[in-house]
């Protein structure tokens, strides 16, 4: 019988590198079919909680953020795209296109919100609910480029995975769920964590970073044996 595993994610839906540690994860979970079931749960960490309402185009912000030239903002981009397929994502936009044949800009949003979505998703739906959530958020913000800071973008992106769109919008007005979020910040600010994703296997082994799916998958045969020592 297949060991089941609790997976704790922290991470942000405008982390690149946090989709494709997703896809490293579940490549390394079929390695592992048969021996380890995992149930995944997400928590929040907001790369940029300053980031105001009307968002920064996204190789600006990276050339801003990290010190580097637009040219190499968009080379970073262009390394992070190719993880993303070897990881068996996609970071590109796959949307209708302008008159000119432009895809619309690719911008960084404020994500509090999606956060406290998310949030409330798992304490109200359930891990499988909130995975679903969360993945149709990363399509929304890489594959679709819609403002996820956006509360009406945001109930749509709930109702499309089955959520009632009432009470998303209860829960994004909900002063506690925020409380929530910032906890689950400061839970990850204590344990070190300075940079997503960081993936917590049954409340004590610590994953870091997006690594290839063998690592994933060698690493929670580890906490198998260390649990049944």
């Amino acid at each position: 019988m297949a060991r089941t595993l609790t997976i704790d994610i922290w991470s942000d839906v405008m982390c690149p590198w946090c989709l494709v540690g997703w896809g490293q994860l579940s490549k390394g979970l079929s390695l592992v079919e048969g021996e380890i079931d995992a149930e995944i749960r997400w928590h929040a960490f907001e790369l940029n909680p300053d980031m105001p309402a009307e968002g920064e185009e996204r190789s600006a912000h990276i050339a801003r953020k990290y010190g580097r030239t637009m040219e190499q903002s968009r080379g970073v981009q262009d390394q992070m795209r190719q993880a993303a397929e070897m990881a068996g994502v996609s970071l590109d936009y796959e949307g209708p296109l302008a008159p000119d044949g432009a895809p619309p800009p690719g911008m960084m949003w404020n994500t509090f919100a999606a956060h406290k979505l998310l949030t409330w998703a798992l304490d109200s739906a359930g891990p499988q609910v909130q995975t679903r959530l969360k993945l149709a958020l990363f399509a929304a913000h890489f594959n679709q480029r819609r403002n996820i800071g956006d509360h009406a973008v945001l109930l749509d992106i709930a109702e499309s995975v089955g959520l009632d769109r009432d009470l998303a919008e209860v829960a994004l007005a909900n002063e506690a769920l925020g409380q929530q979020v910032r906890a689950e910040e400061q839970a990850a600010f204590d344990m070190n964590v300075t940079g997503v994703p960081a993936m917590v296997v049954e409340g004590k082994f610590l994953i870091p970073g997006a690594q290839d799916a063998e690592v994933y998958a060698n690493a929670l045969r580890r906490v198998v044996a260390k649990l049944a020592a």
